[in-house]
């Protein structure tokens, strides 16, 4: 790993360093997108093959959103401090040994700890496929490499769902794993062969690891008792990992007030803006993070759909997004975001109510299914790019790197949370998801309490959200109209967590 830094100003996207920066950083992020879209496809199959209880499922999604969740902005710092591409690097090879672990579990036991250690791998590749783009090109030519970084990343997130089908269906689950191990490999080459190292040479202070910790034990331990719930066990066994779950948050909170360089600068929370486009961030990936666990089951458990047309079954909403959330983020732009964020919402939650319709006796899909992804997807085109673009403008423009990382960990804290509690709240646990009944009757209410979730975020957006937060006059922030990776809702922001947005402005790290 010799490679000179980059040029003071930057290299050029179209010169072959620029090509090879480009395809390096899209590969490493598509490589973790396809883990996130292939895995749910294969939950039902997966459980077939271990004998798993559904717990050990909602684990199998949990244990890597857990760790990823938790670590994503100490990663990015950590990539400031060290070096980007050291850091991914470590990042990719680290994912692909527990990707291989995955591949060859025994049980859901090595299996869930094999994805939480997945999950340590994305914490740092993850933002380490953006910070070498933003490192890497001068200015003039970021924003386009930005550009073709998010839309070539929505690729992945579009043959995510074939793929996996094609694997589950074909060669078995444990190849949506392995297939990592080729890919990771390219990756590898290419960054130590064609990628310069770049760092952040005024970065000091020393890293929150005390914080990434406690975030973790306080989701984990909430986590396990909205999971442990499900399974009827003895109240003790729910209310002491709930008790410490919740005291390990409040440390938190105490230790970010007090820390000179916390992970979580409580301070951004001061924007009113800021923090009101978190609680809809929370309702809404909480709703899309719980449509993608449970609509993957339906369709194969009841519906009777194999893995491939389960996997196909959505391709619509990834299609709409990558052709519509540019138009929507210029249409907010000129009109403000509250009504985009107060429409998409609510298109989205009649999407999901329309999935309602899904059942043993579906027989057409483009009867029963497609009208209904086709209505989300055109729902999530008109709330995503808006919700980042506000998010973003909601704080000062030397805060954005800062921004950008607590909204991406909060969308991912939305997912983590949403496939612990919606079994408990549908009354589904154990094996029961291998019965179509039970899977049906289950899913009827799931798609309900997601429409709520929606409808609730478009609530909170007509009232907290001003008609004026995008417009230069009324803006803190940059008016960036950020590129966005549809998968599986979730966020990719058009700044890596704890690095500014404008070159020359460093931040001390997560």
């Amino acid at each position: 790993m010799s490679n000179p830094e980059p040029p003071a100003e930057g290299v050029r996207l179209s010169s072959a360093t620029g090509r090879w920066v480009l395809a390096c950083s899209v590969l490493g992020s598509g490589m973790a997108m396809l883990d996130g879209t292939i895995v749910n496809i294969a939950l039902p199959r997966i459980g077939e093959g271990l004998g798993a209880t559904l717990a050990a499922l909602q684990w199998t999604v949990n244990g890597y959103l857990l760790t990823l969740a938790g670590l994503i902005l100490l990663g990015g710092g950590l990539g400031d401090r060290y070096g980007r591409r050291k850091v991914f690097v470590i990042g990719v090879v680290w994912f692909a040994l527990a990707s291989a672990l995955c591949g060859a579990a025994p049980d859901s036991g090595v299996l869930i700890a094999a994805r939480a250690l997945q999950g340590v791998g994305g914490a740092l590749l993850t933002p380490g496929s953006l910070a070498l783009v933003q490192s890497t090109y001068r200015p003039q030519d970021r924003a386009k490499a930005v550009g073709a970084w998010s839309g070539l990343g929505g690729v992945a997130g579009a043959i995510g769902p074939f793929l996996g089908g094609y694997l589950v269906d074909g060669p078995g689950w444990r190849w949506i794993f392995l297939i990592n191990l080729p890919l990771a490999a390219v990756v590898v080459a290419i960054a130590v062969r064609h990628v310069p190292e770049s760092r952040d040479r005024t970065a000091s202070g020393s890293f929150d690891i005390l914080g990434a910790v406690l975030a973790a034990l306080c989701l984990a331990g909430v986590t396990y008792a909205l999971i442990s719930a499900s399974g009827h066990p003895s109240p003790v066994a729910v209310a002491v990992p709930a008790a410490a779950g919740l005291a390990c948050g409040w440390v938190f909170l105490r230790t970010e007030r007090r820390r000179p360089s916390p992970m979580l600068p409580l301070s951004v929370f001061a924007s009113k803006l800021f923090t009101s486009m978190n609680l809809v961030t929370l309702c809404l990936y909480a709703a899309i993070g719980g449509v993608f666990f449970v609509l993957p089951v339906q369709l194969q458990i009841a519906a009777g759909y194999s893995a491939l047309r389960a996997g196909l079954a959505t391709l619509p909403v990834t299609v709409l997004m990558l052709l519509l959330s540019a138009p929507a983020g210029a249409l907010a732009q000129r009109i403000g975001p509250r009504w985009p964020l107060t429409v998409g919402p609510l298109v989205t939650a009649c999407g999901l109510l329309l999935l309602t319709r899904v059942s043993p006796d579906t027989s057409s899909y483009v009867v029963d299914v497609l009208p209904a992804v086709v209505v989300q997807g055109l729902g999530m085109c008109l709330f995503v790019a808006p919700l980042t673009a506000t998010v973003l403008a909601s704080v000062e423009v030397d805060h954005a790197g800062v921004a950008s990382g607590v909204n991406n960990a909060a969308a991912r804290v939305a997912q983590l949370l949403i496939v612990a509690a919606l079994p408990l709240a549908v009354g589904l646990s154990d094996h029961a998801y291998r019965s179509p009944h039970a899977v049906n009757s289950a899913f009827g209410k799931a798609m309900l309490i997601c429409a709520g979730l929606c409808a609730v975020a478009a609530v909170l957006a007509a009232v907290l959200v001003p008609s004026g937060a995008l417009r230069e006059d009324g803006a803190k922030g940059p008016l960036a109209q950020p590129e966005c990776a549809p998968h599986c809702g979730v966020l990719a922001p058009p700044v890596e967590p704890g690095r500014p947005e404008r070159p020359g402005q460093p931040e001390q790290p997560a």
